[in-house]
C-alpha cells in the first residue's frame, strides 16, 4: 500500500506515525511555571540530540481532547523558565506516569496528584521525580518549531542515576526495567540480547524467566 501524507488529516497521519516509530522511550519532563508550580507530563517523541555536550530532544504537540489547539503547559514553562528534568520512567512506575498525562487544569501538581516525590535538583530550579532510577538536568539550548509540533533541545548539565543501576560508567538496563510506548499501548524491555546471534529465533521465542526479571 501506498500512502501519501498530503493525502491525510492530521491524525491520520500521527496514527501512522506512532503505530510504526516504535518502541519509542518515554520522557517523563518536570517543569516549573512562574508562579512556582510544579508540572510532570510524559512526552514518546524523544531521543538523544547529541553525545557532546550531552543533548536531549522532544517534540511536543499542540493540547488534545479538550484542550485541543493549546499550548501545552511543559512547553510554555520551558520557554519561560529555560529549564526542565528529564525522568526516565521505569515500568513499576508505569501507572504514575499514565495519570500525569491526564489533562489537568495548568494550577494542578503532577507530583502531588500522581503521590509523586518532588526531589531537590543540583543545577536547575526544577524538581526532579525522586521514584525514578534516572533524571536528567536540563537547560533550554533551543525550541524548534516544526510544523504543528515545537522540537525542544536540552543541554544535560547534570545526571541522577541510581547506586544500584550503575555500572562502571553504564546503566544496567535489566535493573532500569525501562517502559517503551507503541501506539495507544506500552511496552516493558524483557529480552535483551546482542547481535548477530546465531540462535535469535529460538531468543526471540523463549519465555521470560520472570524469577530474575523480578529480582
Amino acid at each position: 500500500m501506498k500512502i501519501n501524507p498530503d493525502d491525510l488529516t492530521v491524525k491520520e497521519s500521527y496514527k501512522l506515525l506512532q503505530g510504526s516509530v516504535v518502541p519509542r522511550p518515554i520522557a517523563w519532563v518536570s517543569t516549573i511555571s512562574g508562579d512556582g508550580k510544579n508540572n510532570l507530563a510524559p512526552f514518546s517523541f524523544f531521543t538523544v540530540g547529541s553525545r557532546q555536550p550531552p543533548m536531549l530532544v522532544i517534540s511536543i504537540g499542540p493540547g488534545v481532547g479538550e484542550r485541543e489547539g493549546t499550548i501545552k503547559d511543559t512547553l510554555t514553562n520551558i520557554r519561560d523558565q529555560k529549564e526542565f528534568v528529564v525522568n526516565i520512567v521505569s515500568a513499576p512506575l508505569g501507572n504514575e506516569m499514565h495519570r500525569s498525562g491526564e489533562n489537568l487544569a495548568s494550577d494542578v501538581d503532577e507530583f502531588e496528584y500522581t503521590g509523586l516525590t518532588a526531589a531537590e535538583s543540583v543545577v536547575v530550579k526544577v524538581p526532579r521525580v525522586k521514584e525514578s532510577p534516572v533524571n536528567m538536568e536540563c537547560k533550554l539550548h533551543d525550541i524548534i518549531q516544526l510544523g504543528s509540533d515545537h522540537l525542544i533541545i536540552g543541554q544535560v548539565v547534570q545526571f541522577h542515576v541510581k547506586d544500584e543501576l550503575y555500572d562502571n560508567g553504564r546503566i544496567n538496563l535489566e535493573k532500569l526495567a525501562p517502559l517503551g510506548r507503541l501506539a495507544g499501548t506500552y511496552t516493558p524491555v524483557e529480552t535483551i540480547f546482542t547481535l548477530p546471534h546465531d540462535n535469535l529465533e529460538q531468543v526471540l521465542t523463549t519465555p521470560v524467566d520472570k524469577s530474575k526479571t523480578d529480582k
